[in-house]
C-alpha cells in the first residue's frame, strides 16, 4: 500500500523557541511534546505541534557539527522533513528505493511506539526527506520516531482555527518539473492531478500538482521558466539554496473568520489592491453579498466547475522568507485557485518592490 497522508511536518529553524512561538501565539497550534537532552536526545531540542489536524515539529540543533545545523545555514529555517503514514512501512520504502530515491534509514522499529511499529526514511526532491512511519490506530499524534519524547499536559485552551492540511506547494529548479511529478508517481503514487502555466508581465512559472488517490498527500510542483526574466520562485530558490517547500495551506471552515482571529493575534498577510474586488463578481459569479468581508480581509476567490474556493497569504516569518503559510476554504472547488496563482505571483511582486525600493 502506498502512503495515505502527511503524518508531520518537520522544521529546522536557527531558534526554536522564537519559531514555536510564531506558531503557538500567532497560528494558534498546541504544544503536545518535547525531545531533548532531559528525555536523551543530545544533539537537538524538538517541540511537536499540533492544530486541528496538522502537525508541525520544530526543530533546532544543539550542536553546530549536525545535519539540522548544517541544513539551516544551506537553507535557512525551513521545511526538512515531510514525514507520510503508511500501512506497511517496508513495502513503501521497497517501492521509493525502486523508483530511485536513496535510502536515508532503512526499516528500523520505532523507539517510541514499540517492536511492532516500524519506520524509514527516503530522499525526495532536493535535501528534502520523507519519513515513513506506521500508522498505530491508537489515536496519538504522530511523533518523529527516531527520537524519545515526553508528552506535555493537555492544553483547554485553543483560540486558533482548526485546520486540516490541503496541500504542500514545493518551489524546484527550472527544468526538473516533470521528471519530479513522476518521480512521486513511481515513488509514492502520486500521480499528475492537474497543471497550470502562469505569465505575470516577462515572468512566467510552470507548475504540476500530484496527489495520492485519497487526497491525503497533494504538492503543488513549481519551476521558474527560465526563458523569462527572473522573478519570485528564483528569489526564493535562491534563498533556500535550491529546491524545497515554499508554503503549507491550512484547510479551514470559514477563512474569513479565520482570518480575522489570525489577524488579532498579530498575523500578517499579503495584501491585495482593491481594483482585484471590484472585477470579482464578474469573474466568479454571485458573490456580492461577501465581496465586502474579502475585501475586509484580503481574501482571495476562484471558482472551477465544481464551485468556489477562497484564500489568503501570510508574510514569511522567517529571516531569509524560506517558508509561508496559505488559508484556504473549499466551497467545492476542486482547484487549487489558478487564477489566484497570478493573483499570489503579482502580490507577492509588489512586496519585492516595495522591499527594494
Amino acid at each position: 500500500m502506498p502512503p495515505s497522508a502527511i503524518a508531520y511536518a518537520e522544521l529546522y529553524v536557527a531558534d526554536d523557541r522564537d519559531a514555536a512561538g510564531f506558531l503557538v501565539d500567532s497560528l494558534g497550534f498546541v504544544p503536545l511534546a518535547v525531545a531533548g537532552p532531559a528525555t536523551g536526545t543530545h544533539d537537538r531540542r524538538s517541540t511537536v505541534l499540533r492544530s486541528g489536524e496538522v502537525t508541525l515539529v520544530v526543530t533546532q540543533a544543539l550542536r553546530p557539527d549536525t545535519d539540522v545545523a548544517r541544513y539551516v545555514e544551506r537553507h535557512g529555517d525551513s521545511i526538512a522533513d515531510l514525514a507520510f503514514t503508511c500501512d506497511d512501512v517496508r513495502s513503501c520504502f521497497d517501492r521509493a528505493v525502486v523508483a530511485g530515491a536513496r535510502a536515508v534509514q532503512t526499516p528500523t522499529p520505532s523507539r517510541r511506539t514499540g517492536q511492532d511499529a516500524w519506520f524509514a526514511t527516503v530522499s525526495g526532491f532536493g535535501e528534502i526527506r520523507h519519513t515513513l512511519v506506521a500508522i498505530t490506530g491508537d489515536g496519538v499524534a504522530p511523533l518523529p520516531p527516531d527520537r524519545d519524547w515526553a508528552l506535555l499536559p493537555a492544553a483547554t485552551d485553543h483560540a486558533g482555527p482548526r485546520p486540516f492540511l490541503d496541500h504542500v506547494a514545493v518551489c524546484l529548479e527550472a527544468g526538473t518539473l516533470r521528471s519530479t511529478a513522476e518521480f512521486y508517481e513511481a515513488a509514492f503514487d502520486m500521480p499528475y492531478y492537474s497543471s497550470e502555466y502562469i505569465e505575470v508581465g516577462e515572468q512566467a512559472m510552470d507548475s504540476i500538482v500530484v496527489r495520492n488517490a485519497d487526497g491525503g498527500i497533494t504538492f503543488t510542483l513549481i519551476e521558474p521558466d527560465d526563458t523569462r526574466l527572473p522573478g519570485q520562485i528564483n528569489q526564493f530558490l535562491t534563498a533556500h539554496d535550491g529546491p524545497g517547500v515554499q508554503h503549507l495551506a491550512f484547510l479551514v471552515d470559514d477563512i474569513v473568520d479565520s482570518v480575522r482571529s489570525l489577524g488579532n493575534r498579530g498575523v500578517a498577510f499579503l495584501r491585495t489592491p482593491g481594483a482585484y474586488y471590484d472585477l470579482l463578481t464578474e469573474r466568479v459569479g454571485a458573490m456580492a453579498d461577501a465581496i465586502s468581508d474579502l475585501r475586509e480581509t484580503n481574501v482571495l476567490a476562484d471558482r472551477d466547475e465544481w464551485g468556489y474556493l477562497l484564500q489568503i497569504f501570510t508574510r514569511s516569518p522567517y529571516p531569509r522568507g524560506t517558508l509561508f503559510y496559505e488559508y484556504i476554504q473549499r466551497n467545492g472547488a476542486r482547484g487549487f485557485g489558478s487564477s489566484n496563482i497570478k493573483a499570489l505571483y503579482e502580490a507577492v511582486e509588489r512586496e519585492r518592490e516595495v522591499a527594494g525600493r
